[in-house]
């Protein structure tokens, strides 16, 4: 049986910690934000509207978890993943140039350093599709505990894309296709995409792609 191995020092792990490949973050927090809007009142914010009906029509609400694949990751291969990310966080820190190429591998070696995630998300990469199995409590996003988003997401962008308007040329949730103009949705009057903006540039980084089984994130100076 496959079992997560004790992640070495969690310490430096700057915004993958806080939720890196934030483009997948993103996806999975307005999910559960807009299944809250069934509780605010669905007319208020028209991601709220959307995302709840999304998110009924998908089934990804449930009162229990599913299972997620598991995977074994090694001391040395987080202390790589770890070693690499860095790198590239310290450099978009300092104003320089800077580009990272993930493999799924590389995902789930950072994802098992998290206590948040780990055993909760498991990313892979077939060609240039993004998947991203999760089973996350919710309970206390909801005020009612017992729920889980549990979701099947597949990500495809058209090229290289900005964080700051990106384009997508399909998203499915659990088999069902979102619209792919879901960032034009607004919160708060707002749309979505001034919210992932924002992100970006709080963490420099400016453009990702998803490509030939890697994912390839670079600074907004690169």
């Amino acid at each position: 049986m496959n079992t997560w191995v004790e992640a070495p020092s969690r310490k430096g792990l700057g915004c993958f910690g806080r939720g890196c490949l934030i483009l997948l973050v993103f996806l999975i927090v307005l999910a559960i934000a807009c299944f809250a809007g069934v509780y605010w009142g669905l007319h208020r914010h028209s991601a709220l509207f959307y995302g709840n009906y999304w998110l009924a029509k998908t089934r990804s609400i449930a009162k229990a978890p599913t299972a997620v694949p598991e995977f074994n990751a090694s001391n040395q291969q987080i202390q790589l993943a770890q070693e690499r990310w860095q790198d590239f966080e310290q450099k978009t820190r300092a104003g320089q140039p800077a580009e990272i190429e993930l493999s799924a591998d590389d995902i789930n070696a950072l994802i098992a350093t998290s206590d948040d995630v780990r055993g909760k998300v498991f990313a892979s990469i077939d060609g240039d599709q993004l998947r991203l199995q999760a089973s996350l409590p919710i309970g206390g996003v909801l005020g009612r505990p017992g729920y889980y988003f549990n979701g099947d997401v597949i990500i495809e962008l058209k090229g290289t894309q900005s964080l700051d308007s990106p384009r997508f040329s399909r998203i499915t949730i659990n088999g069902e296709q979102v619209p792919t103009d879901f960032l034009n949705w607004k919160y708060r009057f707002r749309e979505l995409r001034e919210y992932l903006a924002e992100q970006a540039n709080a963490y420099d980084v400016g453009a990702i792609e998803v490509r030939e089984g890697k994912i390839i994130l670079r600074s907004h100076t690169n």
